[in-house]
């Protein structure tokens, strides 16, 4: 199961971090990821980790958001930094663990969400 927290209410240019707690999952995945959801808007992916730990980020967030990993406490988080209203989604964290093997299939888990309202 997988369980954000750390989301919450911030003024434009302010920081959160969310947290996912992974357990089980981190060490089993092919990639840790953070997916975001806007109202009215399809889900996107912000950030992520594969396991030759390859950061990935989305052009938005670039520079201003990080993503990391803890194995030891089995978490997976997103700082987030210099925040903007568009930030303002419902954040998901996501794991795909292989079916076969990283390079096939893979199934993915997602967390429940945590709404993140970015404001002047």
């Amino acid at each position: 199961q997988l369980v954000e927290s750390g989301g919450g209410s911030v003024q434009v240019g302010g920081s959160l971090r969310l947290s996912c707690e992974a357990s089980g999952y981190i060490s089993r995945s092919c990639v840790m990821a953070w997916y975001r959801e806007a109202p009215g808007k399809e889900r996107e992916l912000v950030a992520s980790i594969d396991r030759d730990r390859l950061l990935t980020y989305a052009g938005s967030v670039k520079g201003r958001f990080t993503v990391s990993e803890d194995n030891d406490k089995e978490t997976f988080y997103l700082q987030m930094n210099s925040l903007i209203t568009e930030d303002t989604a419902v954040y998901y964290c996501a794991a795909d663990l292989p079916i076969d093997s990283c390079g096939g299939s893979s199934m993915r888990s997602w967390g429940q969400g945590t709404q993140v309202t970015v404001s002047y």
